[in-house]
């Protein structure tokens, strides 16, 4: 019972625990006056994905959408600092981590089929090409002789 409120549901198929999530707080930089320096908004949120049990295809698709935010480890980080409060960039680490296992947890689309025009398309439209080239020719200028 304890199990199922540490579950954060992805998908159907796919939850994650929320031990395999480990937040650190940390000061954010930019604008902000005197409170940048002061407090420690900015999260930075790692998620072990080497360890989270995650399908094969959906972990290494989930390493290959992380880009520079996975390490060697198998470990993905996220930073947050958008906002103000510690709490809304806390929820928008752990949304924007979510959204990218979703994203991971879809399968590939398909590669696209070369499809071949048919007859009559070709035929129709070499016929509109030389329709507009003959209005095209008998614009040019009027000879008076």
């Amino acid at each position: 019972m304890e199990e199922n409120r540490n579950l954060i549901r992805i998908t159907q198929r796919i939850s994650i625990s929320e031990n395999d999530l480990v937040e650190s707080f940390i000061r954010a930089s930019g604008p902000g006056g005197q409170n940048v320096n002061k407090v420690a908004t900015a999260v930075q949120l790692r998620f072990l994905a080497s360890d989270a049990g995650l399908p094969f295809e959906v972990y290494n698709r989930l390493i290959k959408l992380a880009g520079q935010r996975a390490t060697k480890e198998g470990q993905i980080i996220i930073e947050a600092n958008r906002f103000r409060t510690q709490e809304r960039n806390r929820e928008d680490a752990r949304e924007r981590m979510i959204a990218l296992i979703a994203k991971a947890a879809q399968p590939p689309a398909p590669p696209r089929r070369k499809t071949k025009p048919t007859k009559g398309s070709i035929e129709r439209r070499l016929k509109a090409k030389s329709e507009r080239s003959n209005i095209k020719k008998g614009r040019g200028k009027v000879n008076w002789d």
